[in-house]
Formats: structure tokens, sequence, C-alpha cells
């Protein structure tokens, strides 16, 4: 029986076209899916929408729409990333509108609650809703405001909520990080946590009033409060595996599956505290591990950002420049864990740099010199890619991993220079042929590590190689 690996992306809010920062996080998601496919894994990969919320509720009357309609729309943009991006067909797409999400919801709720970490009071607080938080005054800016949504005004909640017992877990998380040394990734942001959980938890809301924002899953026996968007959208990670009906998929992807999720900085505290809180006090297992991507920022080194309006769309990007171009960009040009900028000029740079004038013309040179000097594609021996290619990619350094296949590709160039197969095959047959063969396959092997990076451009090298044929039109054409 094959081992299982269960690997998610947080789930974007529709309230806004898809941007690239959420492009590059389902990518390197994708990246990690089809690797654990290639060593044999039976790999569950989801993704979704978060369409519950007051964000979502303000912006449709805002619009006069239907809330209902408007989370629709939004959704299936989301939706069409699977093809836009080149994600892998058997990808799950989760929406908290779902059905199946709604009960497993109101289920989780009913498990906390029967298990006593579930309590109602009033309560006052500074609230951002583009974050969905309650902020502390020291997390607020010098302004009062949430720096990651600046110009924003903060409401003033003053109701009655239902509360989770966040606070009765400071002992139970810091055990469990302490059992984990690599739950977070980087260290940096295990450290930044561990940090948050020591310096003491406070209960968190996880209602709303539905007469004042209906927009949410009812709460269970209790109608005047709809949940909150966090706690709802949270369970998600176990609802897609049809938690709690079916048994068979939990156990099988996120009990045995070394369940793997990605998000964003600002989703540090809710995935790798608050859910972790929260899948205790329903005493079900932790997640395996969190790994924290940057921010990609825009010209000035703010955060690109629906609410400010700063954002790229990867529908633009694809339309211009093709999928696996904007693949490449996420995955080579942007830091693995640190905030990186993401400009039209810099991504046009790359692409000339890295694709065109790179595995382009490499792959184009050596095709050419095989078609016209070969008789057919010379034997491709089994071929062991080096550990650290692997280690980089497990680590989740996909940058560093892009570049050991870059690496490559400069010494394969470099190869061709210093041998001059061109020359030599000219004035003795056999070795020249030989320089080429061995040149074919490291142009294979190269194809082989592209595999998870850029599945497409790693389809058609191999088929060219292959069928010993030159590509008929440039991989990458270049851009001026």
């Amino acid at each position: 029986m094959s081992k299982s690996f269960y690997i998610t992306t947080t789930l974007p809010y529709v309230n806004a076209e898809p941007h690239v920062g959420f492009a590059m996080e389902i990518v390197r998601a994708d990246v990690i899916a089809r690797a654990k496919k290639l060593e044999g894994y039976d790999v569950f990969f989801n993704t979704g929408t978060d369409e519950h919320g007051q964000k979502l509720w303000d912006a449709s009357q805002k619009e006069g729409k239907d809330v209902q309609d408007y989370v629709d729309g939004y959704a299936e943009r989301f939706r069409g990333l699977k093809e836009l991006l080149g994600i892998s067909g058997d990808v799950h797409f989760i929406r908290t509108t779902d059905e199946k999400h709604v009960r497993a919801a109101q289920a989780f709720w009913a498990r906390c609650n029967e298990r006593g970490f579930i309590y109602k009071k009033t309560y006052q607080a500074k609230y951002c809703v583009g974050c969905e938080l309650n902020k502390t005054d020291s997390e607020l800016d010098e302004k009062g405001e949430c720096p990651i949504h600046p110009n924003r005004p903060l409401e003033l909640i003053d109701e009655e909520n239902y509360f989770f017992k966040f606070s009765a877990f400071q002992e139970p998380l810091l055990a469990y990080y302490n059992a984990h040394p690599n739950f977070v990734i980087p260290d940096f942001r295990f450290n930044e946590i561990k940090s948050f959980v020591e310096s003491g938890l406070e209960d968190f809301s996880i209602s709303r009033l539905a007469s004042k924002m209906p927009w949410g899953i009812p709460v269970p026996d209790d109608a005047n409060h709809v949940m909150y968007v966090w706690f709802d959208a949270l369970v998600n990670y176990i609802s897609t595996l049809g938690w709690p009906e079916d048994n068979e998929n939990f156990e099988k992807y996120w009990v045995q599956g070394m369940p793997t999720q990605y998000c964003g900085k600002d989703n540090l505290r809710q995935q790798s505290a608050m859910w972790q809180a929260m899948l205790m006090a329903a005493d079900l297992p932790c997640s395996h591990q969190i790994i924290i991507n940057g921010f990609i920022t825009g010209d000035k080194g703010i955060k690109m950002s629906k609410s400010i309006g700063n954002v790229i769309n990867p529908y633009d990007v694809v339309a211009e420049y093709g999928t696996e171009a904007l693949r490449y960009f996420l995955l080579r040009e942007l830091s693995s864990f640190e905030d990186s900028p993401f400009t039209m000029e810099r991504f046009r740079e790359s692409y000339n740099s890295g694709l065109a004038n790179g595995i382009g013309n490499l792959s184009s040179r050596i095709l050419t010199l095989s078609e016209k000097y070969l008789d057919e594609c010379p034997e491709i021996p089994e071929h062991s890619i080096s550990k650290e290619f692997f280690d980089t990619l497990y680590s989740f350094d996909i940058k560093q991993s892009v570049e050991y296949i870059w690496e490559e590709i400069q010494s394969l160039d470099k190869s061709i220079q210093a041998t001059e197969p061109f020359k030599v095959v000219k004035v003795d047959q056999e070795k020249g042929k030989e320089i080429i063969k061995n040149l074919v396959v490291r142009l294979y092997n190269i194809a082989r590590m592209l595999n998870p990076i850029l599945p497409e451009t790693n389809r058609i090298l191999k088929q060219l190689i292959k069928e010993n044929k030159k590509p008929e039109v440039p991989l990458f054409a270049r851009k001026d």
C-alpha cells in the first residue's frame, strides 16, 4: 500500500480577483505535491476559497449584490487558477459555503463545546475587518491603525459573543512545539510563534450576532449567532477530507499523511497556534508542519494587497508570458521565506535571462545538434537526481532547488562552449557524436528535475529528446 501525504494552501478570501501572492502559495504547494507523487506517495492536495465574514458581507452590500452571487463569481476565478497555473489535475477545491463544510464546521463546534472549551460573554474590542482579527493596542501602529491594512478604520465591537478557551492551551501548545522541532518552517517564524504563546494567550471570540452580520455558518442550537470566519474557515483542512463522516479518508490523509500547510506570515498565529489549539480542543491530531511564506511587495516595498490596490493579477501575466514563465518567476526569483518584490520589469528581465536565453536557448542548441548528427535519441540511463536537490525541496527552500537546476543548465552551456561539438563532429564524427549524446543525456536529467517545477516544459523537453527533434518554435521566445 502506498504512503499517504496531505498538503494544503490557506483559503483565499473571495473579495477581489486573485493576485500573485496567492499564486505563489498554490504553486509552491503544487511543487511539493508533484514531488511526493514522483516518490510514489498517495497525495491529497487541498485548496479552495474562504467565503464568509464581515469583509464579504460589506463588499456585497456595497455593490448591491446578493452575497452568495457575489462570492460565487470570485470563487470561479480562484477555481480557474488550477488550469491557469498548471496545478496538479487532482487537486481538491473546497468552498466554505459547501454544504459538507457547513456540516463539518458545526460538528467541530459541537465537539469543542461538549468538551468545555466554548463559553459566552459580553466584551469590547478593536477589530480589523481586513485581517478579520481583534487587535490589541500593541499590534497597532503610531496612528492606531492595523499596519497590514493602513488607512482602514478599526471597528469597535461591544456585544455578546461565544468565546474559545484559547488560554487553556498555552502549555499544551508549548509542549507540542518542543516535541516537534520542525513544526514551523522557517526557524525564525517558529521562534516568533513560540514567543507569542509564551507571553500568554487570551480567549478569542468565535461568533458574531446574526442581526449585525448574518453571513456566516449558524452556531449550533443558537440562531442568534453565526460563527466567526476564522473558526469556520480553519475547519476546511479536515472538512475537505469528509470529516466527520469519512473516517477512512481522515485517518489516511490527516492522521497518517503528515498534514502540511502553506500560509503567509500574516497567518502564522491562526495556523500554528489557533488552529492547533482548536484541534486539541476537539481531541484531533495536530498538523505535521506549517510552512510560512513572506509577502510579495510592490515597487516601494509595500506588501501587495487587494485592499491597497497594488496587486498584479496572475491572469494578466499568463496571458502575455504563459503559465510556465509565471511558475518560474514565483519559484526562482522570490525568496522562499522572506519578503520579495514583484514588478513586471523585473519579471521580463528574469524571463529573458533565465528562460529565453537559458533553458530555451540551451535546449534548442542541443536538440538541433542531436537531430542533425544522431540517428536516434541516445539511450537514457536511469539517473539518481542529486540528494542536494531533494534536500532543499523537502526543506521547503524551493528557490534553492530551482537554483540548483539552473546551475546545471549553466554548467551544460559551458560544456558546449568548452567542447565545441559542432566543430568536433566535422573532423571526428564518432567523438563528436559521443559529446552530443552526453549533452542530450544531461539535458534529459535537467528535464527530470523540472518535473515538479515546470511540468509542461519537462513534458515537451522529454518528448523532443525521445523523438530526436529540435523545437519547431522556441520554448520561450524572447520578450523585448
